[in-house]
């Protein structure tokens, strides 16, 4: 990989800058990230993180949403603001001749968001008629209550859009406040690339650096345990089948050393579609549902085994058994030789496609960064995974049996 990774220094501030000089395309490509800022920080008002981000894709409280877009549109700039769990992203795309206006438009934007009380009044009304459409996803339903169970009285109980109580309360203060803790140049790591060098980003970063704030805030990331006592919650729906979602705590920190023997149980449980066990019990062997897929999360802010299936109505608790049945032999008997093999081959031959791609690489490079992992990290894991025995796993396996303690949220009819 050519990426490389360095550090900016600004104000007596060293901001870390993951960089990719790709030649093969005339593009650009420049995303700020703001660690520890997704909608996790949303502690009393759900959704507020949502909303301050969309503020960011209205445009300048000059131009406004309409004539900002239109002038990104003519020159095929794209500047869009996303937020995950754990970090917002602004991201700027373009082709190498349109570097210099989508600085500058970057460059305004920041300066002068459309921070306005009619952009907020909009985008809460959006926010509120994308939540009541999804009345009738049941797979969200399901979701939703899921963790609603499992991370109750804390933010990953709710999605990144909030509730409806919340959204109406949050007000134009409450964004501007956001906003600034957002937009702090504490929190910034720098991920770009393209048909451009460094040296010239690197002075163009200045003036965005001036945009942003500098205040010494505490941004570290606690992590949220999952609540271990299994609880089951069904809702009844008119639905023709029943949704399925099922979570259980999962004691690895995102930063284990054994993170690589995590990922070669989880494909073998049920993150491998076709071949895992899950999907060979219940739906190969016992035709109960057309797909069924279950992972290990591992995250800064929160661990778990979790994963979701459907099923027709009158096989509902017969599907739900079977998870807790899967599970519970998986813990206790663990993997076989062939299973093992299996997954080395497929684990091993398809890490070249992961990094097919210039955002491929530049996702994969930041991913690694932010776990505090070098770059090369993947060959070591393969190394680790193919040197990986039976017995090792499934050792690492029976150490972990609180993934049998499982929570299951249904919709049926």
């Amino acid at each position: 990989m050519s990426i490389t990774l360095d550090n900016i220094t600004y104000n007596n501030k060293k901001i870390p800058i993951i960089f990719d000089q790709y030649k093969k395309l005339p593009i650009f490509n420049l995303q700020l990230v703001f660690k520890n800022q997704g909608y996790i920080n949303d502690t009393k008002l759900s959704g507020l993180t949502n909303i301050s981000a969309k503020i960011l894709n209205e445009g300048t409280i000059k131009d406004g949403p309409i004539k900002f877009s239109s002038k990104l549109e003519n020159n095929a700039i794209e500047i869009y603001t996303s937020i995950g769990l754990e970090t917002l992203v602004i991201e700027v795309s373009c082709l190498k001749e349109q570097y210099p206006k989508a600085i500058k438009y970057l460059t305004q934007l920041l300066k002068s968001p459309n921070i306005t009380q009619e952009s907020i009044d909009k985008i809460k009304i959006l926010t509120l008629g994308k939540l009541a459409s999804k009345e009738n996803d049941f797979d969200f339903i399901a979701s939703q209550n899921l963790k609603s169970i499992i991370y109750k009285n804390t933010p990953l109980q709710n999605s990144s859009l909030g509730n409806e109580n919340d959204i109406n309360n949050i007000s134009l203060k409450d964004v501007q406040q956001r906003l600034t803790e957002i937009l702090n140049i504490n929190n910034l790591i720098i991920v770009s690339g393209g048909d451009i060098s460094k040296d010239t980003l690197e002075k163009d970063l200045l003036n965005i650096f001036s945009t942003l704030n500098q205040s010494d805030i505490n941004t570290e990331i606690k992590k949220i345990d999952i609540n271990k006592k299994a609880k089951d919650i069904s809702v009844e729906k008119q639905t023709e089948q029943s949704y399925i979602y099922f979570a259980s705590p999962l004691d690895i920190n995102y930063n284990s050393k054994d993170i690589y023997k995590a990922k070669v149980a989880s494909f073998i449980l049920g993150a491998s579609g076709f071949g895992s066990r899950l999907m060979e019990e219940i739906r190969v062997k016992n035709g109960l549902a057309y797909s069924v897929y279950a992972h290990f999360t591992h995250k800064k802010s929160h661990s778990n085994f979790t994963g979701y299936l459907q099923t027709k109505l009158e096989n509902t608790q017969k599907a739900k058994d079977m998870v807790n049945s899967i599970v519970e032999d998986f813990v206790k008997n663990g993997i076989t030789k062939e299973e093992l093999e299996s997954a080395k081959l497929f684990l091993g031959g398809s890490e070249p496609l992961r990094t097919e791609t210039f955002s491929q690489r530049l996702s994969r490079a930041f991913n690694l960064y932010y776990k505090g992992l070098p770059f090369d990290y993947s060959k070591k894991e393969l190394e680790l995974i193919n040197k990986l025995s039976v017995e090792d796993l499934n050792l690492f396996i029976k150490q972990h049996n609180e993934i049998s303690n499982i929570t299951f949220s249904i919709v049926t009819k």
